[in-house]
């Protein structure tokens, strides 16, 4: 209603004294997995795990408060971390006798399972862009990577919709913990992230509960878009597209995955991944469509957000985008590439003039720089998760972490966006660090934009929602960067979180 002094004279039925704290713009994260997060929470969390023995040792204890039959799941680890490299379904076998186990990568990309669930699959019916990984003697490792995971949908496939909006509850409340207000989710009812066919239906139920606390722009997975009849083009039943909802729960973009992972040596090249000269990865989906679909759901109207990690995938995006708005012109799209982790300067410059959004992840650097280092070569390294080059370019830059992926609290992500670190000390990349005050923009304006709704959010402005973090210092300080916290949260001028 009013800022500053003007707010100052305003009489109210109650003061919230700050005592001195900084106040910016509710944090937006413009690419998380919320349901996926939440409900990872119940899973054996394998991201500290050093090596394979201390995987094996995690499932075991969970194998032994667990029944004969029943599920182990384990989420997070990453092999690139592990002394052992990547699980194997014979250890597997050895730490959870009688069980049915599933241990997720933290990229997503990609499964390990034991015996007892290999011998329920199909492995001579492996859906094209995925691959079952064997040993040298032919027999399979356990490990499933990309659409191959999708042959576990008979087993696992769809979760209940209550243990979803459990999961929407259990995540909204670490958001808010963490100064986020809004959230934009990469994918649903659908695909490698979707988690039912009824995942709108989920967060409809969890914001009628109450516990839906975080407002969601939620990408519909392009394998639920399909002809429509009547004339209504390319998309959801009842002609339900981009922009479809209000301020608490919004139908955003078309998700649309064109390759894998980095760190898992699975996203398409040009040239080979350091160290395996046969090795260029892949795509998920042939080439011809990824062009035609996009070309479907952007004359439909729709946004697109295209996953795309490898320069090869991304060259092929690009194609794809500029063929559709040549065939279809029309500003304002907002097209965009998600990740868009190797980027070949041509490129960039191509993207720039396209007017689409690169969406990036900042924390990358420091939880997943090394393995993304050790993947490229130093070549390649100037072209990773680039975001000063982004803006130099004119784009809009917003911010996100990919949680669960990596650990999603927006200031770690500022600090990271800010220095390049990796784990190890090295700096990734350091003419793309940007200064604090463009890292808070990208994680508030950038991101807000990003989901078209820069009018409502984004800034502190008069007109707008009352979505706001109260910071223990100020953010665009570099010095504070290590030290700084979240006081408190608000949402629409209620206070949802005060730290005790």
């Amino acid at each position: 209603m009013a800022l500053g002094h003007d707010a100052a004279a305003l009489s109210a039925k109650r003061r919230v004294d700050l005592g001195g704290s900084v106040v910016v713009p509710g944090f937006h994260d413009a690419h998380n997995h919320m349901a996926w997060f939440g409900m990872a929470l119940d899973d054996v969390a394998l991201s500290d795990c050093r090596s394979v023995d201390e995987v094996y040792d995690a499932v075991a204890r969970r194998a032994a408060e667990t029944p004969p039959g029943g599920w182990i799941i384990g989420s997070g680890y990453d092999q690139n971390k592990l002394a052992g490299g990547h699980p194997t379904r014979q250890g597997l076998d050895r730490a959870a006798p009688g069980h049915l186990v599933r241990l997720k990568h933290t990229s997503g990309h990609m499964t390990v399972v034991n015996s007892a669930v290999l011998e329920k699959l199909d492995l001579g019916d492996v859906p094209v862009g995925g691959d079952v990984v064997r040993d040298e003697d032919g027999s399979p490792t356990g490990l499933l990577r990309e659409q191959a995971q999708l042959m576990l949908r008979p087993l696992t496939y769809p979760t209940p919709v209550e243990r979803v909006v459990r999961g929407l509850d259990r995540a909204s409340e670490r958001y808010l913990a963490e100064g986020i207000t809004s959230v934009q989710e990469a994918g649903i009812g659908g695909g490698l992230v979707g988690e039912t066919p009824a995942e709108l239906a989920a967060y409809q139920l969890a914001r009628e509960r109450g516990v839906l606390r975080v407002r969601s722009t939620v990408m519909v997975a392009a394998s639920v878009l399909h002809d429509l009849d009547a004339g209504a083009g390319f998309g959801l039943d009842l002609g339900m597209r981009t922009g479809f909802g209000d301020e608490w729960l919004r139908i955003g973009a078309m998700k649309l995955f064109a390759d894998g992972s980095l760190i898992g040596r699975t996203c398409a090249m040009h040239e080979p991944f350091a160290g395996e000269t046969d090795n260029v990865g892949y795509f998920q989906v042939p080439e011809d469509e990824i062009a035609r679909t996009i070309a479907a759901a952007h004359k439909a109207g729709w946004q697109i957000a295209t996953h795309a990690i490898g320069d090869r995938a991304i060259t092929v995006v690009l194609d794809a985008y500029e063929a559709a708005l040549k065939a279809d012109p029309r500003p304002g799209h907002r097209h965009r590439i998600e990740h868009c982790a190797v980027l070949r300067p041509e490129e960039l410059k191509r993207l720039a003039a396209l007017g689409l959004i690169a969406s990036p992840q900042g924390r990358f650097v420091n939880e997943i720089g090394d393995g993304m280092r050790a993947a490229l070569g130093p070549e390649r390294e100037p072209w990773c998760y680039r975001l000063k080059s982004l803006l130099d370019a004119g784009c809009v830059l917003p911010a996100s972490s990919d949680r669960p992926v990596v650990e999603g609290a927006p200031l770690l992500a500022l600090a990271d966006m800010v220095r390049r670190k990796t784990a190890s000390g090295v700096v990734l990349g350091p003419d793309e660090r940007l200064t604090p005050a463009e890292a808070l923009r990208a994680y508030t304006y950038g991101s807000a934009y990003a989901a078209f709704a820069e009018k409502d959010l984004g800034t502190l402005e008069i007109g707008k929602l009352a979505d706001f973090a109260v910071l223990s210092a100020d953010p665009t300080d570099e010095s504070t960067l290590d030290s700084i916290h979240v006081v408190a949260t608000a949402v629409g001028g209620d206070i949802v979180y005060e730290r005790s």
